[in-house]
């Protein structure tokens, strides 16, 4: 919902509110933000506040030296585990250009435009998604070791399962920040856990992982933990997933995911450097239940695409990224790859195992398919792409 000045003005006195962060992110989906005092907010929401661009990594061959925070006022919240007093709120911005305009390599800014054009094609899409972690012990300095908090298994139930009150306090904290975390549980790797998520609309969903991520982190170093969401995290153990179930319809409510399915496996190779940033990326891919292949199925495994039907209605799990990727332009590519396949009314292929091409087997050939591609060319600035393959 979206807010007046007035009314965010108004919030901010009620909840006696004396900071409020303005997030934003680098190129790469890392959350940022600076803080400023209630009585800046209305210069916020007219001209901005500046930051230093070329200092943003990803970001260090802007044009401008400087680029403007613009709030969004719908995502305003309270940060729930701050003082009651002096309250912190948040609010992720948009990043704009000294004359107005939208910066052309804010990822979010790339989503809302993917958002634009789904919408104009009529077509509504909606992610869910299903998010894994590590909680790792820190030493006597409080440095992060390797060592997990807990050695419980796949639904393990408390006193194996270490992780059930962390889990429990990140759920009922989102809950209060506005997210809807679906279900929760403890994954196969030892200290590794799943949060999952309602559908919502990508730009929502996107902050929403963003947020999630934040609360993770903030949460596990409260308890005295490390969170760690990274590919691989611990070698001979499962990898940490990020799993993408969408929903796609037309203007008149016609189930267009399978379309969408289709033209997303159809580009899958060429966006996957974005799906899977990292070097570690293609160490999980092809390991354990992690897919390595441009493949579907509708009987779940280790495809790359898993397709349901359940009670009229169709959704699309997507298996291979994981949680070192932007969520902004990953849902972007989505949603492109996904209008292609809609409006060409694009066939699946065979299901599994069929046919199909092999996953990009590193980063390096990852970035080389992205350079190459001229539908990937087509939604993100030359010089971000360029930027995630030399990263």
């Amino acid at each position: 919902m979206e807010y007046t000045v007035d009314e965010v003005m108004k919030y901010i006195e009620d909840e006696d509110a004396k900071f409020i962060r303005l997030a934003f992110r680098d190129a790469y989906g890392i959350q940022k933000n600076i803080s400023v005092m209630p009585g800046e907010i209305k210069k916020a929401f007219g001209n901005g506040i500046s930051i230093n661009a070329r200092s943003i990594a990803g970001f260090e061959d802007c044009p401008h030296a400087l680029l403007y925070l613009k709030p969004d006022s719908s995502t305003l919240t309270v940060l729930p585990w701050r003082p009651d007093s002096g309250r912190v709120l948040r609010m992720f911005c948009d990043l704009v250009t000294p004359e107005g305009e939208e910066y052309a390599s804010d990822t979010r800014v790339i989503l809302k435009q993917a958002v634009q054009r789904a919408r104009d094609a009529g077509v509504e899409f909606r992610f869910g998604t299903e998010m894994e972690f590590y909680v790792f012990k820190k030493d006597e300095e409080g440095n992060p070791t390797k060592i997990p908090y807990d050695q419980a298994g796949y639904m393990d139930i408390a006193p194996a399962d270490r992780c059930e009150n962390i889990r429990r306090e990140i759920c009922l904290t989102i809950e209060q920040m506005g997210l809807r975390p679906e279900r929760s549980h403890h994954e196969r790797g030892p200290g590794q856990n799943e949060i999952d998520f309602h559908y919502g609309k990508p730009l929502k969903a996107a902050d929403q992982m963003t947020t999630f991520k934040m609360v993770v982190c903030t949460l596990a170093d409260r308890y005295g933990l490390a969170a760690d969401f990274s590919p691989m995290p611990l070698p001979g153990e499962p990898g940490n997933g990020y799993h993408i179930n969408m929903y796609a319809t037309d203007r008149d409510g016609n189930d267009v995911v399978r379309y969408a399915a289709a033209g997303i496996l159809n580009r899958v190779r060429d966006i996957t450097l974005f799906l899977n940033p990292t070097d570690a990326s293609y160490a999980r891919l092809g390991n354990g239940n992690a897919p390595d292949r441009a493949n579907w199925s509708s009987q779940g495994g280790s495809e790359l695409m898993y397709m349901e039907t359940y009670q009229g209605r169709t959704r699309a799990e997507l298996r291979s990224p994981d949680a070192s990727s932007n969520p902004y332009l990953v849902y972007a590519l989505l949603i492109h790859a996904g209008l292609e396949g809609i409006r060409q009314k694009m066939p699946l292929p065979g299901e599994a195992p069929g046919e199909s091409l092999p996953l990009p087997g590193s980063r390096r050939e990852a970035g080389k398919l992205a350079m190459e591609s001229e539908f990937v060319r087509r939604i993100i600035p030359e010089g971000l792409i360029r930027k995630y393959i030399k990263s």
